[in-house]
């Protein structure tokens, strides 16, 4: 399931730069890549690359900081496990010194412990390093937009996390301001669905699924789709 905050990721980068030497050509996304494997990197990068977008490389926290600082990445793809500091202590410097570069985790690890943790230090995204590019390209984009965006065994895993905390006292299990339908396609929500498994299963189009997530966000007065996951939970919709 991905967890974008509004579904569709815009096409734009979010910042404009002086043309300078090295700079990407206007409206080409720009990726900083973390990571201490070289073969990793490597394909990444080639698979990134391909798909019309400039990637510079860091081999380890300590050094994307720098690089952050000076190049300016939209976006900054983030191993969780590397030699120093970790991604996620990295991410934490990031957005204490860098306050507009997004990071996004990309990392082997689904335990809701980091996935909390990433969270909790800023990171935007969180995905697993077996996601295909289009997905890492997708979540790329979305947090150089300012959105959101989970892959769905970790949203799993984050779910679980906040029912084995809080089933034990839902706040309010009617969820009076939804709909049915909209009720429906949030359990399915929670469930790790995404948009074109939820329309499967309720026999709508993906657009329709988009434009009832869009309603129940505003409904409830959340951002995107991790927080509706949560909310479902605690509310025994789940």
């Amino acid at each position: 399931m991905e967890m974008p905050a509004d579904d569709e990721p815009p096409p734009g980068t979010g910042r404009s730069r002086a043309p300078g030497p090295g700079a990407p050509r206007a409206g080409r996304l720009r990726i900083l890549l973390v990571d201490d494997h070289t073969f990793y990197r490597a394909g990444l990068r080639s698979m990134l690359e391909a798909e019309d977008i400039d990637v510079l490389e860091a081999r380890s926290g300590d050094a994307a900081i720098g690089l952050a600082a000076t190049a300016r990445p939209d976006v900054v793809l983030m191993d969780l496990h590397m030699p120093g500091i970790s991604g996620i202590e990295t991410t934490r410097r990031l957005a204490e010194d860098v306050h507009d570069v997004p990071v996004v985790m990309l990392t082997m690890s689904a335990e809701d412990a980091h996935v909390v943790a990433a969270v909790r230090a800023g990171a935007r995204g969180y995905l697993l390093k077996d996601a295909d590019v289009a997905e890492i390209v997708a979540a790329a984009r979305a947090a150089a937009g300012g959105r959101s965006w989970i892959s769905p065994r970790v949203s799993s895993a984050l779910v679980d996390a906040v029912h084995r905390s809080d089933r034990s006292s839902p706040e309010d299990s009617s969820a009076p301001d939804l709909s049915d339908r909209e009720r429906a396609v949030l359990r399915l929500i929670a469930d790790g669905r995404d948009n074109t498994e939820i329309g499967a299963e309720m026999h709508i189009s993906p657009a329709t699924v988009k434009n009832h997530v869009t309603s129940i966000l505003a409904k409830l007065r959340l951002t995107n789709r991790v927080e509706a996951a949560v909310y479902a939970v605690r509310n025994g919709l789940a």
